[in-house]
């Protein structure tokens, strides 16, 4: 299979209708049917079920929509570190770490110190972004290496080396009652009412129901908790640098959250490897 074929069947897969997926690939609708046929004959498969009610997947049309996603961004994810690496064969080498803002601030500080005394060490640009958007990042060849969180972060597919274990922390305005308590219960911070708890964006960027704020970065996060409209269950790191209008208690009963550096199984960059081998002798 051909990417332009890949490419053409995902536009009719997520239109489901051959007229608009025409329009979004910039191409005439009969060719686009013919290539669609094409492929069905090769595979010998339908793949779309077309019908006076419109077009619908099939069985095999679903398992290749998510195969041809997935192949599609691994060919865009060689194409930008391809572009990366002539780039630093001519100008200024770099690697791109991506990490969730807020979390980890002092263990990222320390393993961008411990990189910079290596021997041969290259600039490192580091990419600050929201809950889960390291691991698109990195696969998806904008970012060479993150650092990921289990049980939150996917890190199938993934080479990884664990860094550290934590336990987790209920951040709450100062002040308030809980906030006084050596520790508290995962089930009296979710009955807290009056301060819910955030709602993330999931990857295709709409958000969970839920009473909680919608937030999208980790200042828009720690505003709304100072005005008492939310509260957050965090990594134990994250009260780091906590504002005074803030507190943090440990949640007694939530999961450890593991923090692992984790770069493409396939990479074969000296910088991540030199990255990796810093990281890991913090």
């Amino acid at each position: 299979m051909e990417t332009r074929e890949l490419r053409y069947f995902v536009a009719v897969a997520e239109e489901l209708h051959f007229g608009r997926a025409a329009q979004r690939l910039g191409i005439a609708q009969p060719p686009l049917s013919r290539a669609i046929g094409g492929l069905e004959r090769r595979l010998g498969a339908r793949l779309l079920e077309r019908g006076s009610r419109g077009v619908s997947l099939t069985g095999a049309g679903a398992v290749l929509l998510r195969e041809a996603r997935a192949a599609l961004d691994a060919v865009e994810a060689a194409e930008r570190r391809t572009r990366r690496a002539a780039l630093a064969a001519t100008g200024r080498p770099a690697v791109v770490l991506a990490a969730k803002a807020g979390a980890s601030g002092e263990l990222l500080a320390k393993l961008l110190d411990a990189y910079a005394a290596e021997p041969g060490a290259v600039t490192v640009d580091v990419v600050l972004c929201g809950p889960g958007e390291q691991t698109r990042l990195l696969r998806d060849g904008r970012a060479d290496v993150a650092l990921l969180h289990r049980p939150f972060d996917d890190t199938a597919g993934f080479d990884t080396e664990t860094l550290h274990t934590e336990g987790q922390v209920a951040v709450l305005p100062a002040g308030h009652a809980l906030g006084t308590r050596p520790h508290v219960r995962l089930d009296e911070v979710t009955a807290l009412t009056d301060l819910p708890l955030p709602r993330w964006p999931r990857p295709d960027g709409t958000f969970p129901d839920g009473p909680g704020p919608q937030v999208r970065d980790h200042t828009q996060l720690t505003q709304l908790i100072a005005l008492g409209r939310a509260c957050a269950i965090v990594p134990e790191s994250g009260r780091t640098g906590l504002h005074e209008n803030l507190t943090a208690v440990p949640v007694s009963d939530a999961p450890q959250v593991t923090t692992v550096i984790a770069w493409p199984a396939h990479s074969r960059s000296t910088a991540v490897a030199g990255l990796v081998r810093a990281a890991t002798v913090l």
